[in-house]
């Protein structure tokens, strides 16, 4: 299992907390220091969608220009997480071939158990 984030936000502290407690173990990526590959956005993109994959709750989306964020689309939004990785909603978890993207205890039991 590889987890994709950025280790001091909130939500991956808690999700890996949660791991840890579960006694999972599992591969930490971390889009500060090592960025993302955009052919892995890409399969996670066509797997989830690029609009489960932005986060435009965070600082990092309010920050865009506003013509960005207006005229945001699937291009324009790929672009923007490449340039941009913390804009990607987090975590997002590779579990097999399968992409699970957030965090929330209840589901993360019944996929991960």
């Amino acid at each position: 299992m590889e987890i994709y984030g950025i280790k001091n936000c909130d939500t991956i502290k808690k999700a890996l907390k949660w791991l840890d407690g579960a006694g999972k173990t599992y591969t930490f990526h971390d889009f500060k220091k090592e960025g993302v590959d955009g052919n892995r956005l890409a399969a996670w993109e066509k797997q989830v969608g690029w609009e489960t994959l932005l986060n435009r709750r965070g600082t990092t989306w309010r920050k865009l220009p506003d013509d960005v964020r207006d005229n945001i689309g699937r291009d324009s939004a790929m672009a923007v997480m490449m340039d941009n990785p913390s804009i990607i909603k987090r975590p997002v978890v590779e579990l097999g071939d399968q992409v699970h993207v957030g965090f929330n205890a209840d589901e993360w039991a019944r996929i991960i158990g």
